[in-house]
């Protein structure tokens, strides 16, 4: 990892900068694809399947013979592990619920506010060498919840033509409607123009490769809603002499094992804590099986000295990390300050795997420093608020001459008629 020493603010953003690559070779890929899944539907679809996976998928939506499979197969202990975090994700999520606020704005003029769920929503979830299962978890059951009416999820095959027994047992589990055996740009292509098997939906979520997040963002030309714009993964811990410096390494071990280009970064007060953490980092990197992956991580992260948190907490909200750990004698000075972070994680015994699986907030967060625009995943990202209104003969008379004057100073004559045909009507 690289250390850095008391960074000039002006350096920052050089020093902070993601390890993104340029997307103008991959935006012309996903338009040339999305072309093509607009025009031929379920045969580009299967092209790019197997071109991509390397797999022909006679049948793409999953049976319900496929998902009794499924369930047979996954492990008791893992079945007993879903359940769990889907209880505690369920409970926090619910507890999201707001209710409906209505209030008389002026006397006869009543102004109400409610929820209603995003009827078709579309799910993708990562396959290959990290099944993303936990995924399924963290959007479906909000999905759920909310009350959206179709769930579709889509997710790449194996070299079998098989989606991983966990994914399927999940989506069984909280009740997604349809699963289909698509994945990468083709996937969101289809769910964005819809297909003969696959559905149009209203809004895509779910990570992906810098491919797929690229898809995503093209969909929003066609009229789909996305979660939010995504990246690789990150991490970012800030720590002193408190800290643990075997549970640090570890938790940026966790992070950058999801990808090469994902980016840990540790923020600390204590020049002994960094030697210690860079020490525990080459020792526990050794015991990984994604140790290839996460040591590409590592080399395009950072171990960050700063003389003291006040400055420490102005890095942090200038990155405005994915995840964002504290482990600091005087927690409460980034609790209460920090703002921008996608989720946060206190105290030794908070890692940020947590957050991933069980704890029950949701792991679907901006990332690339959207964390300073953007909100995590939440029940209200499945809900869309409608507003309402109604006006008595009283309530008009008392709005009606503003809106009149309003309306003829902006020129729009029409707007006012609305208003004077009424109000004369109730003169007569």
């Amino acid at each position: 990892m690289n250390k850095i020493y008391n960074p000039k603010p002006e350096t920052w953003s050089t020093i902070l900068e993601r390890p993104t690559k340029t997307v103008d070779d991959i935006e012309s890929t996903v338009k040339g694809i999305f072309k093509e899944v607009q025009s031929k539907g379920d045969i580009a679809v299967a092209k790019y399947t197997s071109l991509f996976d390397g797999v022909s998928v006679p049948v793409l939506e999953v049976s319900q013979a496929e998902i009794a499979t499924a369930i047979e197969t996954v492990s008791k202990e893992l079945k007993e592990a879903i359940q769990l975090a889907k209880s505690n994700i369920e409970k926090f999520h619910t507890a999201q619920k707001t209710a409906p606020i209505s209030i008389e704005t002026t006397d006869g003029v009543q102004c109400w506010q409610e929820k209603r769920p995003i009827q078709k929503i579309g799910l993708y979830i990562p396959g290959g060498t990290a099944p993303l299962f936990s995924t399924v978890l963290m959007l479906a059951v909000p999905a759920n919840i909310a009350g959206c009416k179709e769930i579709v999820l889509c997710s790449p095959p194996d070299k079998k033509g098989n989606i991983h027994p966990a994914i399927l047992y999940a989506a069984n589990l909280c009740g997604v409607t349809k699963i289909l055996k698509v994945g990468g740009i083709q996937a969101i292509a289809g769910m964005t123009f819809g297909t003969e098997l696959i559905p149009k939906v209203y809004k895509i979520f779910g990570p992906g490769n810098q491919f797929v997040t690229v898809a995503k963002q093209l969909a929003t030309q066609f009229g789909v809603a996305i979660d939010m714009p995504a990246g690789p993964s990150e991490l970012l811990i800030v720590a002193d002499d408190t800290a643990v410096p075997a549970f640090i390494a570890s938790d940026l071990l966790s992070q950058a094992e999801h990808g090469t280009d994902s980016q840990v970064i540790l923020v600390s007060t204590s020049k002994a804590l960094i030697d210690e953490v860079e020490n525990e980092i080459q020792s526990q990197i050794e015991l990984l099986p994604r140790k290839e992956i996460a040591e590409k991580a590592i080399a395009n992260s950072k171990l960050i000295y700063v003389e003291n948190d006040t400055v420490a907490l102005e890095l942090i909200d200038e990155y405005g990390p994915e995840h964002f750990i504290i482990c600091t004698k005087d927690e409460d000075f980034y609790v209460n300050n920090i703002g921008n972070a996608g989720s946060v994680f206190i105290g030794n015994y908070t890692p940020e795997s947590a957050g991933d699986y069980a704890s029950g907030t949701n792991h679907t967060l901006p990332t690339n420093g959207y964390a300073k625009n953007y909100s995590g995943v939440n029940l209200d990202s499945f809900l869309k608020a409608m507003t309402f209104q109604k006006i008595s003969e009283s309530g008009i008379q008392n709005i009606g001459p503003a809106i009149e004057l309003m309306a003829e100073a902006e020129g729009l004559q029409a707007h006012k008629n609305a208003v004077t045909l009424r109000l004369k009507d109730l003169k007569i």
